[in-house]
């Protein structure tokens, strides 16, 4: 049986950082169209601050790790992704508990109780134009291949398409949420910043969880 240690984890966020590092620009530009400029700037700031906790959390257990995470993008990162990111590895954190290795089914269950925090701080649904369109069918399709006995690896692969799949499918969807729900009709036509930065959180935990 497969486990996840916080080890791996830790590498989880440091790929995820080093993505949103390399898209900084592309993800501010994203965030330009529909928002206020500032998804890739603040996440990559919010990020090197994380990786700048990095030797603090070796040997930490994962519940550590993710809630050092959280509150390190609480004081660092602006805007709606600050909160709603924190929610995400706060919830996450409390899931894991203090354990330095958990397995794939509890990997699950710590996406859903993550995703059912961001659900409940952004008061978003599917659909929405937000980071939940791209989270919600990730989470859903990894618990489901791994209810239907799929590998570990192959359930990181599926969700990671999913959340890919989910990114490009709020193109055309009209924002309902946030600064780009201003935007009414102009939102169409879009990819949501969000969900794109939540695409590549996927994009990482499928290159270093397996």
């Amino acid at each position: 049986m497969p486990s996840i240690t916080s080890e791996k984890i830790t590498s989880w966020l440091e790929r995820f950082a080093e993505l949103v590092a390399q898209n900084k620009d592309y993800l501010t530009k994203l965030d330009s169209a529909i928002g206020d400029a500032d998804h890739g700037a603040n996440m990559d700031r919010g990020f090197q601050a994380v990786l700048a906790k990095k030797n603090d959390l070796a040997g930490k257990d994962i519940a550590t790790v993710l809630k050092t995470t959280a509150m390190t993008l609480l004081s660092t990162v602006g805007g709606a992704s600050g909160p709603l990111y924190a929610t995400f590895f706060l919830q996450a954190a409390q899931a894991a508990g203090p354990k330095t290795e958990i397995s794939p089914e509890e990997f699950g269950t710590l996406l859903e109780k993550a995703l059912a925090g961001v659900i409940q701080r952004g008061k978003a649904a599917l659909g929405d134009k937000t980071m939940v369109d791209a989270l919600q069918p990730a989470t859903e399709s990894y618990q489901a291949a791994l209810k239907a006995g799929k590998p570990f690896p192959e359930a990181l692969e599926i969700a990671a398409h999913s959340a890919e799949a989910g990114m490009n499918g709020t193109v055309p969807l009209l924002a309902k949420k946030g600064r780009a729900s201003y935007l009414g009709e102009r939102s169409i036509g879009h990819q949501d910043p969000g969900a794109t930065s939540v695409n590549f959180l996927f994009q990482a935990a499928r290159e270093t969880l397996a």
